[in-house]
């Protein structure tokens, strides 16, 4: 995979996504990469290479993210056939401290939340509860303009034309805007009908069909799944994802501030010296980014979603079919396909402010890779040596396949 790193582009990269939160104003990264612009359609290889783990060449790509990277802190881990092959993490978990990253902290995983929201809804369209195609207008009536022209497909797949409520100036952690969100918004608490009459006050990107990322779409999606079943999206997670799993490390925080158990601190860049932003309320991404989680967790659901174990065929295919974004990339339900020397890899990546995340395994549900970053000091570095421990990670540090110039989605 290749990595743009011009601000324009972090938040839609593979490893610019999961750095966005600091290098856009948007606090939510996107999760459909720019590196995907060439190889969502076709790709032309040779056969995939077999998966590696070189633990260490693994070591000494995780440390070059904060040495020459920038980062203040990273963890990540690889697992093949059920278990732990490597584990590692370097930097700080705290910059007054210097105390070490512990290898099992806890993270924000920004549109990570994403994939676990798409999954319980598409649990319910198995279940005869949801239809993909069907109206939102049905689920939620008069919620949203347009809503008997937007269906739940486009909410998944981000083509309702929807405004992103994050793009609003109160959720910007960047120039003067940063003040005010360091100062009340990070605070504010915010139901789900707000965000969604945040959005709009704003007119839409367009009617539905073009793709436009827009987290107000998962918010849709939880505001369904309530109405649908009787309980919060966050319960439902816990219910059919969360607990089934064993994921320990996982929560999905409502409002709270607090980032539980052992972790490494956000960093919010300012002229007079980074501001821990660690405490921030999450209320108002929900099901688009307020999820917690641990690379061990993560590794573990991209399995577990992979392999078959939380939807049936006919349902993980549904996630795997995309659309083409703006950069001509490619965007499922709640899952994107990346690929890489050793084949295609599924997941996700996301950025909340100061975390980035990403999670990803090949489409066998055998081998995953999460990583967690903790950025600071961004540069051209920063995306290159994250680069690098996705390419050591997935297939040993052999790079992506060139993309051929095959229409995107075929």
């Amino acid at each position: 995979m290749t990595v743009s790193t011009s601000p324009s582009r972090l938040r839609r990269s593979a490893a610019g996504a999961a750095i966005a939160a600091l290098a856009t104003a948007g606090l939510l990264g996107t999760a459909a990469p720019a590196a995907l612009a060439a190889t969502s359609g076709g790709v032309v290889a040779t056969a995939p290479a077999r998966p590696v783990t070189d633990a260490a060449a693994l070591d000494r790509a995780i440390r070059a993210v904060v040495s020459e990277g920038g980062s203040s802190a990273v963890q990540a881990e690889v697992r093949e056939d059920g278990r732990r092959v490597w584990r590692g993490a370097a930097g700080v978990a705290d910059l007054r401290s210097g105390a070490p990253v512990p290898e099992d902290a806890r993270f924000r995983i920004g549109s990570v939340t994403k994939t676990f929201a798409a999954t319980v809804v598409l649990q319910l369209v198995a279940e005869g509860r949801i239809a993909l195609d069907a109206p939102v207008e049905r689920y939620l009536p008069g919620v949203v303009p347009n809503g008997g022209a937007i269906t739940v497909r486009r909410l998944l797949n981000h083509t309702s034309g929807l405004y992103n409520f994050t793009d609003d100036a109160r959720f910007s952690t960047e120039g003067e805007a940063a003040d005010r969100w360091l100062r009340v918004g990070r605070w504010t608490t915010y139901r789900p009908q707000d965000v969604v009459d945040l959005a709009n006050a704003h007119p839409p990107y367009s009617e539905p069909g073009p793709w436009h990322y827009s987290n107000t779409n998962y918010v849709l999606l939880g505001m369904i799944v309530q109405r649908t079943t009787g309980r919060s999206w966050a319960d439902e997670v816990e219910r059919r994802v969360i607990r089934p799993l064993g994921l320990s490390g996982t929560s999905m925080p409502g409002s709270s501030p607090f980032v539980p158990g052992p972790h490494a601190h956000g960093y919010l860049p300012r002229a007079d010296g980074p501001v821990d932003i660690t405490l921030q309320n999450p209320s108002a991404f929900g099901p688009a980014g307020a999820g917690i989680s641990t690379t061990a967790d993560l590794t573990r659901f991209n399995a577990a979603l992979l392999g078959g174990r939380l939807l049936g065929p006919a349902e993980l295919a549904e996630m795997k079919q995309q659309v083409t974004t703006d950069t001509g990339g490619g965007y499922g339900l709640g899952l994107v396909r990346y690929p890489t020397a050793c084949g295609d890899y599924w997941g996700l990546s996301g950025g909340i402010a100061g975390y980035g995340t990403i999670v990803m395994g090949d489409a066998a549900g055998r081998r995953q890779l999460a990583i967690s970053l903790n950025p600071y000091e961004l540069s051209e570095a920063t995306g290159r040596t994250f680069q690098a421990l996705i390419d050591t990670a997935t297939c040993g540090g052999a790079a992506a396949p060139t993309a051929s110039a095959a229409p995107p989605g075929r």
